[in-house]
């Protein structure tokens, strides 16, 4: 039975704000998180994923009761990422009401971690991060939005970390992130066949066919932040188009 298309709003949070920009550069203050949540609650969204993308040590209980606020608010599965690099970092949002959470540095820094994760909380659990941009190496895996090259190959890392339990891959290309011009499909349609585990496409959806070219290329979810959070799309939108184009997509009402 084929399942459901997922879509999926994104809240990059900084210090306690939403915030886009285009490659995470020139970031724009974009709302509350939790306001924002509860807003892509109400109008559908299958789930929702907050990424801490300012995370440390120092901000870490700020983070954590954002989260807790913003879990009470929705009532939908909730991913939650940023500054995660123990067990007891991913017990402790857990606990604050994530239903999932998002590994990218740590897991780079430590590829053992992804097995930790996954053996104590379960792979469903655990999505991996994956910031890549076209570079000599091919698709190179990158940090700190992506200013920071490794000179890992994005597909190996994918293959290493699927074999290390991760449930799920969310893959945001560094070349299109924010730009509105389309997702990544060359990435998307290289990643697809050496990817296992359920694919989130990220970085570009500017128009609703982007969110169809995606489906078509592989993935299983859309997530999506500017074309929501700056009113170009509402969900329900997106949804009526995907179901128009043959799409399975979970009813809405969306106010």
């Amino acid at each position: 039975m084929a399942l459901s298309v997922r879509i999926i709003p994104c809240l990059d949070v900084t210090d306690g704000r939403v915030v886009k920009g285009i490659n995470f550069t020139n970031l724009v203050d974009a709302g509350d998180p939790v306001e924002l949540a509860e807003i892509y609650n109400r109008e559908g969204a299958d789930e929702l994923t907050f990424l801490d993308i300012s995370a440390s040590s120092s901000n870490r209980r700020t983070t954590l009761d954002i989260v807790r606020k913003t879990a009470e608010t929705v009532f939908i599965p909730l991913t939650v990422g940023g500054g995660i690099r123990t067990a007891d970092d991913v017990d402790q949002l857990l606990r604050a009401g994530a239903d999932k959470i998002s590994v990218n540095t740590a897991a780079i820094d430590r590829p053992e971690l992804l097995k930790e994760i996954s053996s104590h909380f379960g792979s469903q659990v655990l999505v991996l991060s994956v910031d890549a941009r076209r570079s000599r190496i091919g698709y190179e895996v990158t940090t700190h939005g992506g200013r920071n090259a490794t000179g890992i190959n994005a597909l190996k890392w994918i293959e290493q970390a699927c074999e290390l339990g991760v449930g799920e891959i969310l893959l945001n290309s560094m070349d299109t992130d924010g730009t509105r011009a389309g997702y990544d499909i060359g990435m998307i349609t290289d990643v697809r066949p050496i990817c296992p585990v359920p694919l989130i496409a990220s970085g570009g959806a500017g128009n609703l066919e982007d969110f169809a070219h995606a489906l078509d290329a592989g993935a299983n979810a859309l997530l999506a932040a500017s074309v929501f959070h700056f009113g170009t799309y509402r969900i329900k939108d997106v949804k009526r188009f995907l179901s128009q184009q043959g799409y399975l997509v979970r009813e809405t009402s969306g106010a």
